[in-house]
């Protein structure tokens, strides 16, 4: 383990590159953080009485020149395309670049281009990895040439996905990418990553070829992690399929209580929780004494962390169901605020990878190795103000996404007294969350 490595590069093999003795006092950042979830409650509590957000009703609708554009199966063919050409680029990289992540963009342009860089794309542009997503342009090929093969081989053929199954398969890919990520003895090896990205897409293709390109929609964990985010974007769709700008929380109302749903946002919470973590001296002191074994021990550590944010999850929910009275699905009905949550999580932890190594794996890519070294956009002090700020953020938005639920489901009278489980949950995530950033 290399706590401090001298190449940045080298910072992949747990995802990103860490921020130690950040300069801001622990008080005030508790104080601050439990300062704006009490106000943020309080003033909800007493002004906020009825829901106030629309789902995928609301929105103001963009031009309609704007969304012919958007719609053009022009547009829709160029971003496959692109798509495409970047998959098969990283897999001429891996074949034959050299096994060296200083010196070969492809492990960069996963675990920083893809993993990190959906995040500000999806924020910005809507659910954009389902517009450039590899995997469905490929499944669309193929379903083309058998097709001209055998016309009895359309899409009346495929089997319907079965609605149990939800976003189970996403949280699994999910799971298994954060594992290859944090845990995997090299994950930048290219012979890791090809091996990994072959299984992957085999497995998918092969589901989709039963079920049809719905699949993805649930089962391409990129494409999920991807249309989560994007419930946050400022651009979305209404009911009706017009191309709006609304108020994120509608669009994050929106969100489909799918099963799985809440295991898709543990998987996130609790992975970028242990990659806090993982740089802790006492963990890397317990991971090279364990007799377990490195990984083995790693493993168990990643899913204990994702665990417990389930757990903490599920028991907040079902005090809230004690609380204010029975509801057919309690753990899906507030799994959306949550997603600001993770959000704020992933700012925290990913914002320096994404600006310090986004442009050195351009560059390599490129062929400007030689180009001058990325200089930070903020200072220490600059970037732990960031990572608080973010973290205390999703959590007000989180509490804000809560309460318009509640008052919706819930009689007024039990609505606020039935978030008092959820800002306990709440706090306890704050908590978690800043003082993993001040380890």
């Amino acid at each position: 383990m290399v706590l401090h490595p001298a190449d940045p590069l080298t910072s992949l093999a747990h995802g990103i590159g860490s921020q130690h003795d950040l300069p801001i006092s622990p008080f005030y950042a508790f104080a601050g953080a439990f300062a704006a979830l009490f106000v943020s409650f309080l003033a909800l509590g007493l002004l906020w009485s009825t829901s106030r957000f629309r789902g995928e009703r609301s929105g103001l609708a963009l031009p309609a020149a704007l969304q012919r554009v958007a719609d053009a199966p022009a547009t829709r063919t160029a971003l496959r395309g692109l798509g495409l050409a970047a998959a098969l680029a990283v897999l001429l990289y891996l074949l034959l670049g050299p096994d060296d992540p200083a010196h070969n963009p492809a492990p960069g342009a996963v675990y920083v281009l893809l993993w990190v860089g959906l995040v500000p794309a999806s924020l910005l542009l809507g659910p954009v990895w389902r517009l450039l997503n590899p995997l469905r342009t490929l499944h669309h090929l193929l379903s083309r040439a058998l097709r001209r093969q055998d016309p009895d081989t359309g899409p009346g053929h495929h089997r319907p996905v079965p609605v149990r199954i939800g976003q189970w398969p996403a949280a699994a890919g999910l799971f298994g990418f954060t594992w290859l990520e944090l845990v995997a003895p090299e994950p930048a090896s290219t012979t890791t990553l090809l091996i990994a990205i072959t299984a992957y897409a085999t497995g998918q293709l092969l589901l989709a070829a039963r079920f049809g390109e719905r699949w993805f929609d649930g089962g391409d964990a990129f494409e999920a992690y991807s249309t989560l985010l994007a419930r946050l974007s400022p651009l979305g769709r209404r009911s009706d399929g017009r191309l709006v700008l609304r108020n994120p929380f509608h669009g994050l109302d929106a969100t489909p209580e799918r099963p799985g749903l809440v295991a898709t946002v543990c998987v996130l919470l609790g992975s970028t929780a242990y990659d806090g973590f993982s740089d802790n001296p006492s963990w890397i002191n317990a991971l090279q004494t364990s007799p377990l074994g490195r990984t083995p021990t790693a493993t168990i550590g990643l899913i204990a962390s994702i665990a417990l944010v389930a757990t903490l999850y599920c028991l907040c929910a079902a005090a809230t169901r004690l609380v204010s009275g029975p509801h057919p699905g309690p753990l899906t009905a507030f799994a959306h605020s949550l997603v600001p949550i993770a959000l704020g999580y992933l700012i925290a932890h990913y914002f320096s990878l994404l600006v310090v190594e986004g442009p050195r794996t351009v560059s390599m890519a490129l062929g400007t190795d030689n180009a001058p070294e990325p200089v930070p956009p903020l200072g220490p002090g600059g970037l732990a103000a960031l990572q608080v700020v973010a973290v205390v953020t999703g959590h007000v938005l989180g509490v804000v996404a809560a309460h318009d639920r509640s008052v919706r489901l819930f009689p007024p009278a039990r609505a606020v007294a039935g978030q008092l489980p959820l800002l306990a949950l709440m706090i306890t995530y704050t908590i978690g969350g800043i003082g993993l950033l001040l380890n």
